[in-house]
C-alpha cells in the first residue's frame, strides 16, 4: 500500500472524491491537501484528484447511511471550518464510522470523533452568531446587502435562514474573508464572487452606494441607541459575553460612521 498525499480544489465534493479514491485504490493516505496550500509531508508521493460528483455523492449516500442525521451533519460542518489538518481528522472518522457495524459519530472515546465534535460546535455557534449580528443595508440598486467576516465558512449553512426570512426582498451577503457570496433574486440562490470597494464598509452606510433613507435610518438607530443606554448601568462584562467585541463591526449602532 503506498503512501501518498491527495491534492483536491477544497470543496466537500473534492473532498469526498479523496476519500472514494483512498478506497477504490487502496491508498494509504498520509495528507490531504486543498488546493493553494503546502503539504507537510515532503517525501510522499503526491496525487491530484479531480472531482467527480458521481464518486462524492457515492461516499455521501454510504456516510448518511452509516451515520446519525446529526452525526452526518458534524462531518459537514466540521469541514467549514477549515481548520488546519482538518481533512486527515475527518478522515479518521469517516474510516472508523465505514469499519463500524454500528453507529460510533457518539463514540467520543474516540479522539477524531471528539475532535470533530468540538471543532462542529463551534461552527454551530458562529452560524448562530451570524444569523443574529448580520445587518442589511440598502444599496441604490435596490438590494439589502450585508458584508459578513466570519472565523469559519459558514455561509452555505446560513443560506436557508435568510431565504426563509427575507423571501420577499433581494438580497446578497459577502463573506470577505474567503471572497464569494450569496445572491437571492426573489426566486434563486447563487454564489457570486467581487471586488468590493475599499470604503465600502462592514456598517454605516456610505452615501456613495447606499440609498439616502437607509443612512437616515442608520443615525436615527444609532441616536436612539445612545439615547436610551443608561451608561451608569452598563454592564460590559454581562454585554461582551452576550455580544462579543468581534461582532461589533456588524452593528449600525456601534458604527462611528452611523
Amino acid at each position: 500500500m503506498k503512501e501518498v498525499v491527495l491534492k483536491y480544489d477544497g470543496s466537500f465534493k473534492g473532498f469526498l472524491t479523496c476519500i472514494f479514491q483512498a478506497y477504490e485504490q487502496k491508498l494509504k493516505v498520509v495528507e490531504i491537501v486543498p488546493a493553494g496550500e503546502d503539504q507537510q509531508q515532503l517525501f510522499s508521493q503526491t496525487e491530484e484528484v479531480t472531482t467527480e460528483e458521481l464518486k462524492a455523492l457515492r461516499v455521501l449516500k454510504a456516510l448518511q447511511k452509516k451515520t446519525s442525521k446529526n452525526g452526518f451533519t458534524r462531518i459537514k460542518w466540521a469541514f467549514l471550518s477549515e481548520a488546519p489538518g482538518i481533512e486527515m481528522k475527518l478522515y479518521e472518522v469517516i474510516k472508523y464510522v465505514f469499519a463500524s457495524k454500528q453507529e460510533v459519530d457518539k463514540d467520543y472515546s474516540h479522539p477524531a470523533v471528539l475532535y470533530i465534535t468540538d471543532i462542529a460546535k463551534q461552527v454551530g455557534r458562529e452560524k448562530h452568531r451570524m444569523e443574529a449580528f448580520v445587518r442589511f443595508r440598502l444599496t441604490r440598486d435596490d438590494i439589502y446587502f450585508a458584508i459578513i467576516e466570519p472565523d469559519f465558512n459558514v455561509l452555505p449553512i446560513i443560506l436557508k435562514h435568510f431565504r426563509s426570512r427575507y423571501a420577499d426582498q433581494k438580497w446578497l451577503i459577502y463573506d470577505i474573508r474567503r471572497k464569494f457570496g450569496l445572491y437571492y433574486n426573489l426566486q434563486d440562490t447563487e454564489y457570486v464572487s467581487m471586488e468590493l470597494p475599499e470604503d465600502m464598509g462592514i456598517s454605516g452606510a456610505n452615501p456613495e452606494y447606499f440609498e439616502e433613507g437607509e443612512i437616515y435610518f442608520q443615525k436615527l438607530w444609532k441616536e436612539y441607541f445612545d439615547s436610551t443606554n443608561i451608561k451608569s448601568r452598563v454592564n460590559m462584562r454581562l454585554h461582551v459575553q452576550h455580544v462579543p467585541k468581534r461582532y461589533w463591526k456588524y452593528l449600525s449602532e456601534k458604527s462611528p460612521f452611523a
